[in-house]
């Protein structure tokens, strides 16, 4: 699907939110990146084989 130079991550490594948003909804709360991923606004993602990737978070912990 990308056509970028270099090319986007694609859909199954696990970079592949840095690809380019092509779509963007942030009334509906999602996006489309161009590897075909489709992005969540709580973190999830469907990926192009209809498979769901949960939500996931990046909790900072407190220092000492």
């Amino acid at each position: 699907m990308c056509q970028h130079q270099p090319r986007c991550p694609s859909a199954y490594a696990g970079d592949r939110e840095a690809a380019r948003l092509v779509a963007f909804h942030p009334e509906q709360g999602w996006g489309l990146l161009c590897n075909g991923v489709v992005v969540f606004e709580d973190n999830g993602e469907i990926l192009p084989d209809g498979r769901s990737v949960p939500a996931h978070y990046c909790h900072l912990g407190r220092a000492a």
